[in-house]
C-alpha cells in the first residue's frame, strides 16, 4: 500500500516509516525540512517537502492511505495546535477525499475524548486533537483513530493492550505505537474504530485483530 506519513521526523513518525517500509509498503514521508531528507531515505520513505501550514493537498496525490502522526510539539502554544494538530489534520482529511486516499490513521491522544478533565496544560492539545478526531469520523472515510497514553524513549517490547476504552491511564514505548500503526492499516475490522492502546502482554496483531 502507498501511505503518506505526516510527521515522518517526528519520534513516533520515524519510527512508522521504518516500520511500513520494513512491511513492504511504499512509503511517502511528508517533512518540513530537505534537511530531513536523507534520514528519511534511511529510513525506508521516499522524502516530500511541505509545511502543514501551508498548501498539503497534493502530497496525498496517488497515495491509497494516510498516517497522521504530526503535531506542534510539547514546547508549542495553543496557536500552533490549532494550525497543526488540527488544521494540519483537515486538511489532510479533505486531501484524501480529493485524491481517493480511503483509508487514514489519526495519532490522537488518551484524553481526548474529555479534554476538560486533562491537565490545564495539556487541555489546548487536547481540544485541538478532539476537533480532530471528529472531523475523520465525520469525513466518510474508513477511519481509524488510535489514542495512546503518556509516549516513552524506551525500546518497544511488541505487547500492548487495545480496547476502546482501558479504564487507566498509563504509558507506552513511541516504537510499539507505530507497530500498532502499521498493524492498524490493513486490519478492516478497526474500520470506524476509536481505541485506547497502553503497554500490555498482548501481542500487537492479536490486541489489533481483538478490537
Amino acid at each position: 500500500m502507498k501511505v503518506l506519513v505526516a510527521g515522518a521526523n517526528g519520534q513516533v513518525g520515524q519510527h512508522i516509516v521504518r516500520l511500513l517500509a520494513e512491511a513492504g509498503h511504499e512509503v511517502r514521508a511528508l517533512i518540513r525540512s530537505e534537511d530531513q531528507a536523507p534520514e528519511m531515505r534511511n529510513l525506508g520513505g521516499e522524502p516530500m517537502v511541505a509545511d502543514l501550514e501551508a498548501e498539503v493537498s497534493h502530497t496525498v496525490a496517488g497515495c491509497e492511505a494516510v498516517i497522521f502522526s504530526a503535531g506542534g510539539g510539547p514546547g508549542s502554544g495553543a496557536e500552533k495546535k490549532e494550525t497543526i494538530d488540527r488544521q494540519g489534520a483537515v486538511k489532510l482529511i479533505e486531501a484524501a477525499k480529493e485524491h481517493g486516499a480511503n483509508r487514514y490513521l489519526m495519532v490522537s491522544a488518551m484524553g481526548a475524548a474529555d479534554p476538560e478533565s486533562g491537565p490545564e496544560k495539556m487541555q489546548p492539545y487536547l481540544h485541538a486533537k478532539a476537533r480532530a478526531d471528529q472531523a475523520l469520523k465525520e469525513s466518510g472515510l474508513d477511519y481509524t483513530i488510535v489514542r495512546p497514553g503518556s509516549l516513552t524513549d524506551e525500546t518497544g517490547t511488541g505487547k500492548v493492550e487495545a480496547a476502546a476504552s482501558l479504564g487507566r491511564r498509563g504509558e507506552i514505548p513511541r516504537e510499539d505505537v507505530a507497530r500498532a500503526l502499521v498493524a492498524v492499516l490493513t486490519a478492516e475490522n478497526t474500520h470506524g474504530k476509536t481505541f485506547e492502546l497502553l503497554s500490555g502482554d498482548t501481542p500487537v496483531e492479536r490486541a489489533i485483530a481483538n478490537l
